[in-house]
């Protein structure tokens, strides 16, 4: 499919890719050489704190590289999604719409969580760090709504409405904090590493936006 036809949904920045794994790679290293030397220490065996080490080094090192691989775009009506094998949710067709909040060291991730035929994506919408944060740009964000509009499931449509009020809150030039990606963010409670957000509630949040 040709370029246009692919609108990728991811918020990392790319540029800082190479940056972070070369970090993810130092702290693979690290964490796995300290796990062998606890075994070592414990079983006082070398042989076995080596292979200990080359063992969860190796793990850590393919976890990584699968999370680098990572990429996600909107292709036609579909998420796509592909690390090591690809997997698509078509969203005229999804049959389970949920946004799903986590909470890591303060930093808050608020994706769009939709699943058909066995597979399930989570579609990060924003990342939020104090009153500030990273989000998906004006045109993907309208993307996705005049998508998840057309859709067969009604409560799609309330995803739609709350994509379309992020869009108008950024168009009035509001600050992060006072838009509803950030405020929904902000209703789950602390303390969780992820909660999913019931649908009733975010369209409870929808029908009080204006």
């Amino acid at each position: 499919m040709s370029e246009p036809d692919r609108v990728p949904l991811n918020l990392t920045d790319q540029s800082g890719a190479r940056r972070r794994g070369c970090v993810a790679v130092v702290v693979d290293v690290v964490l796995g050489a300290a796990v062998g030397g606890l075994v070592g220490l414990l079983s006082n065996h070398r042989p076995t704190a080596l292979v200990t080490a080359a063992v969860v080094t190796g793990l850590l090192l393919f976890l990584s590289w699968v999370a680098a691989r990572r990429r996600l775009w909107l292709e036609g009506d579909k998420v796509v999604a592909r690390a090591v094998a690809r997997k698509e949710v078509d969203l005229k067709q999804v049959e389970r719409l949920e946004l799903l909040v986590t909470d890591i060291r303060g930093t808050r991730t608020i994706g769009l969580l939709v699943a058909a035929k066995g597979k399930t994506i989570n579609l990060s919408l924003a990342v939020y760090a104090g009153t500030g944060g990273r989000e998906l740009g004006i045109l993907v964000l309208r993307r996705l709504a005049d998508t998840l509009a057309a859709s067969e499931n009604p409560s799609a449509l309330v995803f739609s409405q709350l994509l379309v009020a992020q869009l108008r809150a950024e168009a009035k030039g509001e600050a992060a904090a006072d838009r509803p990606l950030y405020r929904l963010a902000s209703l789950a409670p602390g303390g969780r590493l992820a909660q999913r957000l019931r649908t009733e509630a975010v369209t409870r949040f929808v029908a009080t936006l204006d």
